[in-house]
């Protein structure tokens, strides 16, 4: 299967980029700029970001080259000298990245990663950076309004199979987890990450037995430690009958049934009867999973409702980040060797000059923000963009999964309430420094 990696990563890339670098190359152009990738605003359901895919990053511009069979290809296109395809055959990157860690809130107007290297290495990466860090940080986002709707209970990532292609899952998965999932449904996000893997069985088992019983009794023999039945093929009540009984046959043999799983229907009430009938059957311990088109608005209404659930199964909808399937962060040049830049297109301007992002205070709220110059001095606070890469070597190690996630939930338990909410917050703007306006405003004259 074709797959993004250490071979493929240079060819991430819009024509433009190369078209643009290519002018580059024709000039003469090798000096320095700074391009800063930020989040320009956040979709109306959003009331923070959580960033995510660093690690890659970092991991991809180790890895960016050009092969013969990547240069074989451009030179099929009929559109580059042969000059300009041979100096991307010398093409690495030998550049500074430094970027927000993994597992931070973050509000619009902020960098989240900044790169200063050689004009056409900085250029080169935009897509890649674009991709990596906005599908990542969208899908980290979704995932962490999960675990504030969760509020404690353990929700496993079901969505791999609705995913837009398999690496989308595999990021996806790593996503859901630095964000607060407990658990990934997909294997090899399990085997990459070392994420714990869960999973239980599908209807077509059931359907492929005589029986529910039979396909209970089954099931449980083959994993008598762990086993998790699912209810509702037929009729979920009737499935929670049938699945005590199958519980107690066992129970004689060693073997223990962990839980049962509801799929479908009104998962409060039907919740409610399998709880009344597990316990009256002497089973208390054994838990319930709900699964079925859930998201944070239908975790937050089950535990509401005071459902007796004790965990969720959470796939389409945080994996596609179904109410917002998309991210608006930019990639812009803020500074060269003539000195720093601002564009100021109606509705998309940019911040001028090598930036940096201050916060005050231990709550992660944009109101203790300030965006300020990088070498600003005076403006209180933790700057968040640190340095990872230097001369296009690691100098400082991306943070761990563990670390981010740790990290992650660490930042939502202290959010102000009303961006903890499912509803929209009023947006706080996040403030600029005395260097930043006086920066704006010359360039403005």
């Amino acid at each position: 299967m074709p797959w993004v990696g250490d071979r493929t990563v240079a060819l991430v890339i819009d024509l433009y980029e190369l078209t643009m670098a290519a002018a580059y190359f024709a000039e003469a152009r090798t000096e320095p700029a700074t391009f800063e990738l930020s989040l320009r605003s956040l979709p109306p359901e959003r009331n923070f970001a959580i960033v995510a895919g660093i690690n890659d990053v970092v991991s991809s511009l180790g890895e960016l080259h050009f092969d013969t069979e990547a240069l074989d290809y451009l030179d099929s296109l009929g559109r580059f000298e042969r000059e300009f395809l041979e100096s991307l055959s010398r093409v690495r990157f030998t550049g500074e990245l430094w970027a927000i860690p993994e597992g931070t809130p973050v509000y619009p107007g902020e960098p989240l990663l900044r790169v200063t290297a050689p004009l056409i290495e900085a250029q080169i990466i935009e897509t890649l950076v674009l991709n990596t860090v906005g599908f990542q940080t969208m899908i980290a986002s979704k995932a962490a309004r999960v675990t504030l709707a969760a509020a404690g209970t353990p929700y496993v990532d079901f969505g791999a199979r609705r995913t837009h292609g398999a690496d989308a899952a595999l990021k996806g998965a790593r996503s859901a987890y630095l964000a607060g999932a407990a658990a990934t449904s997909l294997v090899l996000a399990g085997r990459e990450y070392g994420i714990p893997v869960s999973g239980t069985m599908a209807h077509s088992y059931v359907l492929s037995h005589p029986s529910e019983a039979d396909a209970f009794r089954s099931f449980a023999r083959t994993f008598p430690d762990d086993a998790v039945l699912l209810i509702d093929t037929y009729d979920t009540l009737d499935g929670a009958r049938i699945a005590a009984a199958v519980a107690a046959e066992l129970a004689a043999e060693g073997t223990s049934v962990q839980g049962v799983r509801l799929d479908s229907g009104d998962l409060a009430v039907l919740s409610l009867g399998v709880r009344s009938i597990l316990d009256e059957a002497g089973f208390p311990e054994i838990r319930i999973v709900a699964s079925g088109g859930l998201d944070e608005y239908g975790v937050h209404d089950l535990i509401a409702a005071g459902a007796p659930i004790d965990a969720f199964g959470v796939g389409t909808r945080m994996m596609t980040s179904d109410d917002a399937p998309s991210l608006d962060v930019v990639y812009k040049l803020v500074a060269d060797h003539s000195g720093p830049k601002m564009k100021t297109s109606t509705g998309k301007p940019t911040l001028p000059g090598v930036k940096q992002v201050f916060r005050a205070g231990s709550d992660g709220s944009p109101h203790g923000d300030v965006i300020g110059l990088a070498d600003e001095t005076g403006i209180e606070g933790e700057p968040l963009l640190r340095q990872l890469m230097s001369g296009g070597r690691v100098v400082a190690p991306p943070a761990s999964l563990a670390e981010a996630r740790q990290r992650c939930a660490g930042s939502l338990a202290t959010l102000p309430p009303h961006l903890r909410s499912l509803d929209p917050a009023p947006r706080t703007p996040v403030g600029t420094s005395p260097g930043i306006d006086r920066l704006v405003a010359t360039l403005s004259r």
